[in-house]
Order: C-alpha cells, then sequence, then structure tokens
C-alpha cells in the first residue's frame, strides 16, 4: 500500500471543490483539513481489526439492471471475492483499514451513509466502480464507468471526470432538471468526491448521503477531503 502523496490544495484544484467552501479561505480550509487527516492516522494506528465485509446484501436492480429497486433485497448477497482477485492477506487488510476509515466518517460526521469506492475491471471485464466498504442501507455494488451511465448516475461522473459533485438540496437540484440515481428515497443531499493515486490517475470515489438538506458544509467537507487524501494509500 503506497502513500498518495497528494497535497490539500492539489486535490482542491483537480476535484474542483473550491466554489464549495463558500466564505472559508482556502487556507484556514486547508489548516482544518490537515487537523482532520492527523486525527484520522491517529486512529488507524489505534484501531484494531475492523470485521471485513467480503459479502453484503444489495438491492435487486430492475429491468435492464439499470437501477435499484429500493427496499427489494437481491437473494445472493454481492461477494468481493472474485473481482479483488481472493481473499488473499492484503485484501483482508486492505478492507480492515478501509472498514476503519468508514467508522471514523461515521463517528465524526454523523450522517446517514457513506461508501468506499474503487475504480476496478469486474468479473465481466467492464470498468466499473465497487463499494469496499460502507455503513448505512444496502445499497449498489457496482457503478459502471461509462458514459452512459454517467447520465443518470453522480457515482459514475465523478468517477469518470475526478470533478466532485455536491448536492445539498436534492429535490431543488431534480426540479432544476438535474440527473440523479436514487438508491434511498430519504437522501436530501449527497456529496460524491474523486480518489486520485500518486500520478493523478482517478483511483475511485467516496460518497457521503444524509436525509437532512444543506449538511456539506465548509467543515463538513473538510473532513470528507481529509478521508479523501487518506483512503488511496489503502486500496486493494
Amino acid at each position: 500500500m503506497s502513500q498518495a502523496d497528494i497535497s490539500v490544495s492539489e486535490y482542491l484544484n483537480r476535484a474542483g471543490l473550491a466554489q464549495h467552501l463558500g466564505a472559508v479561505t482556502v487556507t484556514a480550509f486547508v489548516e482544518t483539513v490537515q487537523q482532520w487527516q492527523l486525527k484520522l492516522q491517529h486512529f488507524l494506528q489505534q484501531a484494531g481489526a475492523a470485521q471485513v465485509q467480503w459479502q453484503y446484501k444489495v438491492p435487486e436492480l430492475g429491468e435492464g439492471g439499470a437501477c435499484s429497486l429500493f427496499g427489494q433485497l437481491a437473494e445472493e448477497p454481492y461477494d468481493l471475492t472474485a473481482i479483488l482477485g481472493g481473499q488473499s492477506e492484503h485484501n483482508q487488510l486492505a478492507l480492515q483499514a478501509l472498514g476503519n476509515i468508514a467508522a471514523f466518517y461515521r463517528e465524526h460526521s454523523g450522517l446517514d451513509w457513506f461508501g468506499i469506492y474503487q475504480a476496478r475491471a469486474n468479473i465481466n471485464a467492464e470498468p466499473v466502480l465497487v463499494k469496499l466498504a460502507y455503513y448505512g442501507a444496502a445499497s449498489r455494488a457496482e457503478f459502471p464507468l461509462n458514459t452512459e451511465f454517467a447520465k443518470i448516475s453522480n457515482n459514475s461522473t465523478v468517477g469518470l471526470s475526478g470533478k466532485a459533485k455536491v448536492i445539498n438540496d436534492v429535490t431543488a437540484y431534480l426540479g432544476g432538471g438535474g440527473e440523479y440515481y436514487t438508491c434511498d428515497p430519504k437522501v436530501q443531499a449527497e456529496a460524491c468526491l474523486p480518489l486520485f493515486d500518486q500520478s493523478g490517475k482517478i483511483a475511485g470515489i467516496v460518497d457521503a448521503e444524509d436525509f437532512n438538506k444543506n449538511v456539506f458544509t465548509a467543515d463538513a467537507m473538510a473532513l470528507l477531503v481529509a478521508v479523501c487524501l487518506t483512503v488511496p494509500a489503502y486500496l486493494p
């Protein structure tokens, strides 16, 4: 697991996040992110081995596999073993670390849902975002990484473009003609941010959601950016 050597300022530029800082200066935002990074690293050093979810429940997909049927779970859980190439010690340690990062985010954000996705080729050799760790309600395991699916999915859009998508009012966003992939109709706000490797290549995304509007303040975004800067070092 190599360290992702990307500064906060570089990340803000690559992800196009400056517009979401409001009245907070970039300097102040960077300092807050760095404080969160230190807290997260300390947490990871002290945390025990998180329970690994090699399998997790997913919603049944609708006709054509495009949309999830909310509240209807598929009979078979999704299994990460195949897409990760087996349950190796390396993969086990990676998933434990990502599980701990998700636990840290849950503790400090208080948001209703969070997921970490890696860009990979699935068993059909198709580029996808695969959910490696999460908390909250059952949700889709793989998001196709193609322009067609990106028309309805923020996850796929961010996974292709590397540009963050922050929606503080889903209802208003839809009312303004925005496309939105609805996994849970209770979600009122979503922030989808890219993950970058050392070379600047998009390595995946994180997705955070809440049942309340206007939760993604500058302070909330600082925590999420700290997570995004930490995750790539632990991807399998």
